[in-house]
C-alpha cells in the first residue's frame, strides 16, 4: 500500500495490541527539531545543554528551575510549553489516549500541537486507505481551508498554501525528509487522484465540497473512521443536500460557526440567507448499535454540520465529535 503524510512522523511510532500509537522516544525527539526549540547560535549555555541532554534522553525530567535559568524570555516560554506537552504525552501509553485526555479535560495546549496529534492519529486510523478523496478530506481535520466558488463549485484549498506560506517547512520532518516545496494547486479529480500520494505532504490539492458531490461524502467517511478509532463505536454518516423539517434531537457542530448556527436552529431562530450560505456540509449520523447511544436519544439520528466563517475559512474541530456525540460509554481508548 502506498504511503502518505510522511511529515506527521507515523513511521517513528509503533502500535500497541489495540492499534493505538505508542509514544516513542524518536517521536518526542522530533519536537526538539522544531525551530522554536532548536537553540540558535546566540543561545545561552543553559539552553544548549538542556537541548543536548534531551536529544539523548527525551523523557528525562526537566525542572522549572532549569527552564527559569534560560536567558532569553521567548525561549523560556517555548520550553515551558514544549516540556508541558511532552510530559502530557509520556503520561499516557498511546497518543490516542493523550489526545482524548486533552479534549475531555479541555487542556490548553497550542493549536499547532493539537493539529499535529490529530494528523498522526488520522494517519493511523486511515492506514491502508486507498481512496485519495478520503485522505484529502481528512486534511480538513487538522488544516484550515480557504473556500471559494469556482465555476459553480465550492472548492476548498489549504489556507496556508493559498496564503503564500507554502514555501515554509510544514514540520521539522518535511525538511528532514527532503520533501519538496509546494507546487501549483490542482483540484482533486479522478484523473489526478493517483498523484495524491506523492503530493500528500505538500497539501497542494484542492477538494470540491459542493453539496451532493464526492468531497463531502469522503468527509463523512473520515468522521466514521475517526469515531471508530477513538471511541470504538461504529457509526454511519450520510451526506445531506439540505436539512428540512427534521427534529434536532441531537446535533454536533464540526466547527465554531456551525455550532452557533446549530444553536440558533435548536432555539427556533430564523437563519438569514447569508448565514445559510455559510453552511458547507450537513450529515445524518446513525449508530450501528443503538445500545452505544445515551438512552434519552437512543435510536434517534444525530445531525452534523460544518460551516465556513464570514471570510470563507473552514476550521474543523474534530474534538467536537469526541465530546459532542451522545455515546453511552465515554472511555474507549486507554
Amino acid at each position: 500500500m502506498r504511503d502518505f503524510w510522511l511529515s506527521c512522523g507515523h513511521h517513528l511510532l509503533d502500535r500497541d495490541e489495540g492499534g493505538g500509537l505508542l509514544v516513542a522516544d524518536e517521536f518526542l525527539k522530533a519536537y526538539l527539531a522544531r525551530p522554536e526549540i532548536t537553540p540558535p547560535a546566540e543561545a545561552c549555555e543553559t539552553e544548549r545543554t538542556l537541548h543536548s541532554a534531551l536529544l539523548v534522553n527525551p523523557r528525562q525530567a526537566v525542572g522549572a528551575a532549569q527552564i527559569a535559568a534560560i536567558a532569553d524570555a521567548d525561549a523560556r516560554e517555548n520550553w515551558q510549553v514544549m516540556v508541558a506537552f511532552r510530559d502530557h504525552l509520556v503520561r499516557h501509553r498511546t497518543l490516542e489516549a493523550a489526545y482524548l485526555d486533552i479534549v475531555r479535560r479541555n487542556l490548553k495546549f497550542p493549536h499547532i500541537f493539537l493539529n499535529q496529534i490529530v494528523h498522526v492519529i488520522l494517519r493511523n486510523a486511515l492506514d491502508g486507505c486507498g481512496d485519495a478523496f478520503v485522505l484529502r478530506a481528512a486534511e480538513l481535520f487538522f488544516r484550515p481551508q480557504k473556500l471559494t466558488l469556482h465555476e459553480g463549485s465550492l472548492v476548498a484549498a489549504d489556507e496556508e498554501i493559498v496564503s503564500g506560506l507554502g514555501n515554509k517547512p510544514l514540520s521539522p520532518l518535511v525538511s528532514m525528509l527532503g520533501l519538496p516545496a509546494a507546487a501549483e494547486i490542482d483540484v482533486l479529480n479522478d484523473d489526478n487522484a493517483a498523484a495524491y500520494w506523492q503530493r500528500s505532504d505538500l497539501f497542494d490539492m484542492a477538494l470540491d465540497l459542493t453539496a451532493g458531490r464526492r468531497g463531502l461524502a469522503a468527509l463523512g467517511e473520515v468522521v466514521e473512521r475517526w469515531v471508530a478509532h477513538l471511541l470504538a463505536v461504529k457509526v454511519e454518516v450520510e451526506s445531506l443536500v439540505e436539512l428540512q423539517d427534521v427534529a434536532l434531537a441531537w446535533y454536533v457542530g464540526l466547527d465554531a460557526d456551525a455550532t452557533r448556527i446549530g444553536d440558533a436552529l435548536w432555539k427556533g431562530d430564523e437563519i438569514d440567507d447569508a448565514t445559510r450560505a455559510r453552511v458547507v456540509g450537513l450529515y445524518r449520523l446513525t449508530f450501528a448499535d443503538p445500545a452505544d447511544m445515551m438512552e434519552k436519544v437512543r435510536g434517534e439520528p444525530v445531525y452534523l454540520m460544518a460551516a465556513m466563517t464570514a471570510d470563507k475559512v473552514l476550521r474543523l474541530k474534530p474534538q467536537n465529535l469526541v465530546t459532542g456525540l451522545p455515546v453511552r460509554h465515554l472511555e474507549a481508548v486507554t
